[in-house]
């Protein structure tokens, strides 16, 4: 028992770190990292499990290095941010690999990028054949761009000259049970309205609904607990 409890607290104290650091590093998922950040993060969580596997190994053998890399990981985004260049250097550039419906064998090549690998990126997007493409751009976190061919592009009210009207984001107000009262303070909506549409619905708890929000033209979605279990 004497050494689980430190354990416990090491545990608990290198997860909060770890959090803090990845939210440092910005709002990323995985696909979304640079190649620098991708490598920080593994280090992180390499540095985080030694001492937790080993025990010659101190608390501050893991915090000191996190806090390093973090700090460098941090100054490299900044300085790339200011300079163009550097972001250039230090990130990459995107990459082109298709330009009028023809794979450019050399590019692809240079970027170590199979033909099987860009069809599989390329039905991601829908697009089943590679002719239908104007160009595909590989980004420098190793995602792929796709442009259509405009002949191939979905239509769009648009291109038929039809007039819509303006839709913004629908606006959470209930998440299971829960009331998001600082958003609806920031959209000014009426927490009395609120209340009576879901009296109209028979609910008396904002405990009863699983989900409600409501879109730019003031039509309230609401579905209870419990209605679709499936």
């Amino acid at each position: 028992m004497e050494g689980i409890l430190p354990l416990i607290w090491k545990t608990l104290l290198l997860y909060i770190v770890i959090i803090v650091s990845m939210r440092l590093m910005g709002k990323r998922q995985i696909g979304q990292l640079q190649p620098f950040e991708f490598a920080v993060a593994v280090m992180i969580s390499e540095l985080a499990a030694l001492p937790l596997t080993e025990d010659d190994r101190k608390l501050h053998h893991a915090l000191i290095p996190i806090a390093v890399l973090v700090t460098c990981q941090l100054l490299i985004s900044y300085i790339s941010i200011k300079g163009v260049r550097i972001r250039g250097y230090i990130c990459g550039k995107p990459t082109v690999v298709i330009r009028n419906g023809r794979m450019l064998e050399k590019t692809m090549r240079k970027e170590m990028c199979t033909i099987n690998e860009l069809l599989e990126q390329l039905r991601f997007h829908s697009v089943q054949n590679v002719s239908d493409v104007e160009y595909a751009i590989l980004e420098t976190n190793g995602q792929l761009s796709v442009i259509l061919k405009s002949q191939k592009r979905p239509v769009t009210p648009e291109d038929l000259k039809i007039e819509t009207k303006y839709e913004g984001c629908t606006i959470d107000l209930i998440i299971d049970g829960i009331l998001m009262e600082e958003t609806m303070k920031k959209m000014n909506i009426d927490k009395n309205w609120l209340d009576q549409q879901l009296k109209e619905r028979g609910i008396s708890d904002y405990r009863m609904v699983f989900y409600a929000a409501v879109d730019t033209s003031g039509n309230l979605y609401v579905q209870k607990k419990g209605e679709y279990l499936e």
